[in-house]
């Protein structure tokens, strides 16, 4: 079958590979009909997460049809139509049974090459790393899904592949971050990035009531899409001379009830702190240009919420004082996706969201590394390319 595969930094190719097979008798074969790119592809495709190797396929964020089904799968048949999230549960450890999904115990065989860095393990994840498992990746034509019944989720006829499709992770993750704000009504919620995830956030974030949501990027046309689609004020961070202040002057000095980082560790900014950070990261003392998320924790108003969907490894100039003297409440974590996307199909069955607008640019398998070229540069107003195999 065809696939995308990392062969370097910033060298991706679509190769021959062998199809899946079923493993264990729990697991399915899924025949991709779309899958789209995420940001986080680009922390490893940009070379800053090791334990890449040679002709890994890569890609998460997908759905499709069943072609083959283990033995012991209940509840998934050949011909269903199902959306995967990211990351794999178990079902059975106390992590998933808790709703922790993305944290389960039992799906990374390679825990060894997490526990030095996280002082313990994630779940293991499509196309992303060996050490967040080593699995094979959902940018082809097809890809093995373990704990079928746990990690299979049945898309509504009514709706379309790119009406589904972003529940896998991008609206997840998104939704996660709002949820984990604990809105009330009046809030005002800042987010940073107007990505997919940030998108989501912000759209998920309205649907829970908040009274004012504010995107914050530099793109138009991003820009364009918070107000339109999600219906948020927006600050152009290169044009302020501070965003903490815009945020101060338009919440009346108080500064936002929630802050949520849709960014990460590659984060764009401006003046000598981004420069700094470029630098340290481009030299390897440190992996994160933590911009987006210094700010976001200076502008949180006292007792508010810091939300962080990014992905983070080793920071420099981490602002933990402040954190700890305005009292605030930090949550995070990779999506625990299995938790949120029943509800988030139901949302998009019922007309309440619709997160197609995120698929920018549909391309064939073929012209993958292209797509990921418009992505990582953000041209031709690319918010999301999706592939169909």
């Amino acid at each position: 079958m065809r696939a995308l595969c990392w062969h370097d930094v910033n060298d991706l190719r679509v190769d021959d590979v062998p199809e899946p097979e079923l493993v264990n008798p729990r697991d399915i074969v899924l025949r991709v009909t779309m899958t789209t790119a995420c940001g986080s592809d680009l922390h490893f495709i940009d070379g800053y997460l090791p334990t890449m190797r040679e002709g890994d396929v890569i890609g998460h964020e997908f759905m499709g049809e069943v072609a083959k089904v283990g033995r012991k799968v209940e509840g998934v048949e050949e011909g269903d139509r199902v959306v995967v999230p990211s990351f794999i549960g178990c079902g059975s450890c106390g992590y998933c049974q808790g709703d922790l999904w993305s944290l389960c115990d039992n799906t990374n065989p390679n825990a060894a090459l997490q526990e030095p860095v996280l002082g313990d393990t994630t779940a293991g994840i499509y196309g992303y790393t060996h050490a967040f498992g080593g699995y094979a990746g959902s940018h082809a034509e097809y890809v093995r899904v373990p704990h079928a019944d746990e990690n299979c989720f049945h898309v509504p006829d009514e709706l379309d592949d790119e009406q589904a499709l972003f529940a896998s992770d991008a609206w997840a993750t998104g939704y996660m971050g709002a949820d984990f704000c604990d809105i009330e009504e009046g809030d005002t919620v800042a987010v940073w990035g107007c990505g997919g995830v940030g998108l989501m956030a912000q759209q998920s974030a309205a649907l829970m009531g908040a009274e004012r949501v504010i995107g914050i990027d530099r793109f138009p046309e991003r820009l364009r899409l918070a107000e339109r689609e999600a219906g948020s004020e927006t600050i152009d961070y290169t044009a302020v001379d501070s965003v903490v202040d815009a945020l101060k002057a338009v919440t009346g000095g108080r500064g936002p009830d929630a802050c949520i980082d849709a960014v990460g560790m590659e984060a764009h900014g401006t003046g000598p702190a981004h420069a700094y950070d470029r630098a340290k990261q481009q030299l390897k003392l440190h992996t994160d240009r933590g911009e987006a998320l210094r700010q976001a924790i200076v502008a949180c108003r006292k007792g508010g919420t810091l939300s962080i969907l990014g992905v983070y490894g080793l920071m420099d100039k981490f602002p933990l004082g402040i954190v700890m003297n305005k009292g605030l409440t930090v949550r995070t974590a990779q999506q625990h996706g299995q938790r949120y996307v029943p509800d988030l199909l139901e949302y998009a069955a019922e007309g309440e969201m619709d997160p197609s607008y995120l698929a920018t640019h549909e391309l064939s398998l073929e012209e993958s590394p292209r797509g990921y070229d418009l992505f990582k540069h953000k041209e031709d107003g690319c918010v999301r390319p999706v592939f169909v195999p």
